[in-house]
């Protein structure tokens, strides 16, 4: 078993089963997306540890564990189009990939959104479209969709997405509108839009999907 192998194997072991993960299909995909392909070079040996990984610059992989708990609250369907925004180098992508139907990924620097898609190509992801996008404006070329997925937190109501939700679609991430932060899921039923917290956590603020400051007189 080779190093990155095994680092994945103890990533799964020590943060994603730890966690109350146990959909298998989540784990499985862990297991077998190599995390270090989504990296840069330099940072190959940190590629699975419990943080939040600075891929470019404002550009961040949130926490494996974050990630993993996240799916499992939306159950996502082998019959799914899932849309994931944020997702600078596609690794968020290539984990749903594996057991989603069709996967649209976004982000917001052409450049790194164009190497990311060489890259999927190049590792057999056939069921991704990876597009330069912002994350606060989605894909609504391929919309709706039946889950997206914030690869990164929000400080702001991301209300442009959850107009690209299907009816019965979910939408998940960290909504750091309050303290504490907390994963959050947003479900559209009936031309509304619910929303229940999942657990308290932290991930790196989007691009665009800040909160503006506020002017003091």
């Amino acid at each position: 078993m080779s190093d990155f192998s095994t680092a994945r194997q103890k990533m799964v072991d020590g943060q994603v089963r730890p966690s109350d993960v146990t959909d298998l299909r989540i784990i499985d995909a862990m297991l077998a997306v190599p995390r270090e392909e989504f990296v840069p070079a330099s940072q190959r040996a940190m590629a699975y540890l419990d943080l939040d990984l600075e891929v470019a610059p404002n550009r961040f992989l949130i926490k494996p564990v974050v990630l993993a708990r996240m799916l499992q609250a939306s159950d996502v369907k082998a019959t799914d189009k899932v849309l994931v925004v944020g997702c600078p180098t596609g690794y968020s992508a290539a984990v749903i990939a594996q057991f989603a139907g069709k996967v649209t990924a976004t982000e917001g620097d052409a450049a790194l959104a164009a190497k990311a898609s060489e890259d999927m190509a190049r590792l057999g992801y056939s069921n991704i479209t990876l597009a330069a996008g912002m994350p606060a404006d989605g894909h609504p070329a391929n919309a709706p969709y039946d889950l997206i997925v914030l690869a990164g937190a929000t400080e702001v109501l991301p209300t442009g997405l959850y107009k690209q939700l299907a009816p019965g679609g979910q939408l998940v991430g960290v909504f750091a509108l309050t303290k504490p932060a907390r994963a959050m899921i947003v479900t559209h039923s009936h031309d509304d839009f619910g929303s229940r917290p999942l657990f308290d956590a932290t991930a790196p603020v989007l691009p665009g999907l800040e909160k503006l400051p506020e002017f003091v007189f």
